[in-house]
């Protein structure tokens, strides 16, 4: 009997936890989705953006490492960068301790976009999080922290195991 509630009990778990992962994955697309409409006002596509986004945070990565940060093939960011320095927004410069890099560089025609980015995520963040009290928002923050910290975790040792 008590191997059948172990059973049952692991059971009621996984199902929490598929439903978990279920609910962030929906409600993330959910997110994006809403914040792509509100975006589009700028003439800007998701891809532009989180490119200008990833480099106001750390302006001046290598192509390659901009790539990865974005989850997508360098091929793809170069089609992206392409795109965004036709229109004034970034520029390439070599890098100076590897001639075969390419640095991406925001110029100062993207300081006004990104602003009214930042404006409508603020909006939009405003707008998604209401009527959730603030205690509500922590706890939720710290759930999703700790949950990348543990997957962060799992995929370190699956990296030692595979090495």
């Amino acid at each position: 009997m008590d191997c059948k509630l172990q059973l049952i009990s692991k059971l009621i778990i996984f199902r929490l936890m598929e439903r978990f992962a279920i609910e962030v994955v929906e409600t993330a697309h959910l997110l994006r989705r809403a914040f792509d409409r509100r975006v589009a006002v700028l003439g800007s596509t998701r891809a532009q953006w989180r490119v200008l986004a990833k480099l106001s945070r750390r302006d001046g990565q290598k192509q390659v490492e901009l790539a990865e940060a974005l989850e997508v093939e360098p091929i793809t960011l170069c089609r992206m960068v392409d795109r965004l320095e036709e229109a004034g927004f970034v520029e390439r410069r070599r890098d100076e301790a590897d001639r075969r890099a390419w640095r991406i560089h925001l110029t100062p025609k993207a300081g006004p976009i990104l602003a009214q980015i930042e404006e409508l995520a603020d909006a939009a963040h405003a707008d998604f999080l209401a009527g959730i009290p603030a205690g509500d928002r922590d706890v939720a923050l710290r759930v999703l922290a700790q949950v990348r910290e543990n997957v962060n975790a799992m995929s370190a040792a699956d990296a030692r195991v595979d090495a």
